[in-house]
């Protein structure tokens, strides 16, 4: 058979043909990014992926939605680490006005770097999601949602930070904890509804840890200053050279470095006396003998019993006027500091590390650094303010599960308690959720029957009050998600809970569900830039002609979501109150 002649052509390599759709592995997907691989197939630089924003009071967490983790986080406050904003709003008008001003400064920067450093995007092409706290106050949520749309933004969505890391885990019911910086929020969810009334807060969390890490350091903490010359270092023994911690030496970078990579939570007290109780603690140089105290009773107990010594250590002027070691004459309050001391200093399996530090000005006459000394037992019971209960302003954190679970219907108890979630940048010490779980149980224990006499003697005793008696039924059902090392579960309900959710960090929850929630084209309420602008511009006086609305709700903050205003849940009846007038009359 004859070959067809064929048409010659030009000496070239080059063969063009038409792509053929396979289909690709994992590990060859196409990437949203030349930079970041990931695992979503769509375009080399497509903008359909959302701008995922966790702003915190200290913390922000940035990226884009898709993603398992995010591109940035970064201090809000880049030069002191201090916190946005805070629990407290300033009373006068003047002072509050210049606070939201400097305050709209700072988020305008951090907007800003969010954008221009982080992201290397265009806000005019992105969507954004921003991951708000359920107290996160109204007047900051409409000045970042002001600030974001004045650069353009095509939308914010705004999504619970509760629900979002409730997603992340795969679950749409249960009680997620979150424990940030100003305040711990426990808030139960049932079936991706949040149920807002019966949230409930304390505010013993990150700050509270760290001016308690600080008050502890500069109480009982060693400090060695470096050595005028280097004969000295040679000749003049350290113990020579210690003297108490000064002030300027904890900065907030080392009391964070402390915090971050040196604090651990232990066991509760009363386990830990049992355990030892046959062994003797090796460190035997205690000047003072371990107080006598009953060891049925917890560690929070304990701490609480002592009165409010422990929390007045945060304030400097009181750590200061306290002596190392406690006289004859000292005050009440100084011997049960130093006997709270001993004895965690006695049950203590920590060890005492040397930090290298800088100087304080005043000092800086030696050779080299100074040197911190951080007590073990310091390391290891810092965060027992987290979980001291019993007032009724600063609960605990056990206990603040356990009263957001009483204001739940009956029903959704077993429910919410086997599924609670734990979050939040403070969760992340070694042992706190472990702890939190025994912290729970031992907070639904039976009270102790102390020996009282009847008043009356023909009349008997009230039964002594039981806060948490209609929880007790539900021990066998407690279990915790992200619990890295559960207890033998009591039941099957428990046993298909704990320790099931995936091994995502408790600090960036929150994130991963805005980055799932945007990757799904879902979310929460969302604002688009028209709509905004049409609000703004019919409250804005120079340019609407509207004279008979208010002056005073002139302001574009009423379409963002609040579910502070939304309505009560209908209840009994309006009582007609001129019928019953009439018939008391009558």
């Amino acid at each position: 058979m004859s070959i067809p002649p064929a048409t010659p052509r030009a000496k070239t390599s080059f063969a063009p043909t038409t792509p053929v759709t396979t289909r690709v592995s994992a590990s060859q997907a196409i990437q949203s990014s030349p930079h970041y691989a990931t695992t979503r197939r769509h375009s080399l630089y497509g903008v359909e992926d959302r701008v995922v924003i966790d702003p915190g009071s200290r913390i922000w967490k940035v990226g884009f939605s898709g993603e398992g983790r995010p591109r940035d986080v970064f201090f809000a406050n880049k030069k002191t680490g201090a916190p946005l904003w805070n629990l407290q709003r300033a009373t006068d008008l003047a002072e509050r006005d210049e606070e939201e001003k400097l305050l709209e400064i700072s988020l305008q920067t951090c907007l800003r770097s969010v954008f221009h450093d982080s992201l290397l995007t265009d806000p005019k092409a992105r969507k954004v999601i921003l991951v708000e706290h359920p107290l996160l106050p109204l007047y900051i949520k409409d000045i970042i949602a002001r600030i974001l749309f004045e650069n353009n933004v095509p939308s914010v969505s705004f999504a619970s930070s509760h629900l979002l890391s409730l997603f992340a885990v795969g679950r749409i019911t249960g009680l997620v904890l979150d424990c940030g910086h100003l305040e711990s929020v426990a808030l139960p969810i049932f079936a991706a509804r949040p149920l807002f009334p019966q949230l409930r807060t304390t505010p013993l969390a990150g700050a509270r840890f760290t001016s308690h890490i600080r008050a502890l350091l500069l109480l009982f903490g060693t400090y060695l200053p470096p050595p005028s010359s280097l004969s000295a270092a040679i000749n003049v023994p350290a113990a020579n050279r210690a003297t108490r911690v000064p002030q300027e030496v904890l900065s907030d970078s080392v009391i964070e470095e402390i915090k971050t990579r040196c604090c651990f939570v232990g066991d509760a007290l009363g386990s830990t006396i049992d355990t030892r109780e046959a062994t003797p603690a090796k460190d035997e140089s205690s000047e003072f003998e371990v107080p006598s105290s009953d060891t049925t009773h917890s560690e929070s107990e304990f701490s609480h019993n002592t009165g409010r010594e422990s929390l007045s250590m945060s304030e400097f002027s009181v750590v200061s006027s306290v002596a190392r070691v406690p006289s004859s004459d000292a005050p009440h309050g100084e011997g049960h500091l130093q006997a709270l001391a001993t004895m965690y200093t006695r049950h203590s399996t920590a060890t005492d590390l040397h930090m290298q530090v800088v100087p304080p000005p005043s000092q800086q006459t030696g050779t080299g650094r100074g040197t911190l000394i951080i007590p073990g037992w310091i390391r290891e019971r810092a965060a027992e303010v987290l979980f001291e209960g019993g007032d009724v302003d600063e609960a605990s954190l056990a206990e603040v599960v356990l009263d957001s679970l009483l204001k739940v219907p009956v029903d959704l108890r077993k429910a919410l308690a086997s599924s609670i979630l734990v979050s939040g940048g403070t969760t992340m010490l070694p042992g706190f959720i472990p702890r939190l779980h025994a912290e729970i149980i031992c907070s639904l224990s039976p009270p102790s029957n102390p020996s009282r006499e009847p008043k009356r003697l023909n009349r008997p005793l009230p039964p002594q009050y039981d806060r948490y008696a209609s929880l007790r039924p539900l021990i066998p059902y407690f279990a915790i998600l992200n619990n890295p090392s559960p207890p033998t579960p009591m039941s099957d309900r428990a046993k298909a809970h704990a320790g099931k959710a995936p091994a995502f960090s408790p600090a960036t929850l929150a994130w991963v569900g805005g980055s799932l929630a945007g990757s799904l084209k879902t979310g929460g309420v969302e604002v688009s830039r028209e709509r905004w602008d049409e609000v703004n511009m019919k409250h804005d006086p120079d340019q609407s002609m509207d004279v008979s609305a208010d002056f005073e709700d002139r302001s574009a903050s009423n379409i963002l979501p609040d579910w502070t205003r939304s309505p009560l849940p209908g209840g009994a009846p309006a009582a007609n109150v001129s019928r019953i007038v009439a018939e008391i009359g009558a």
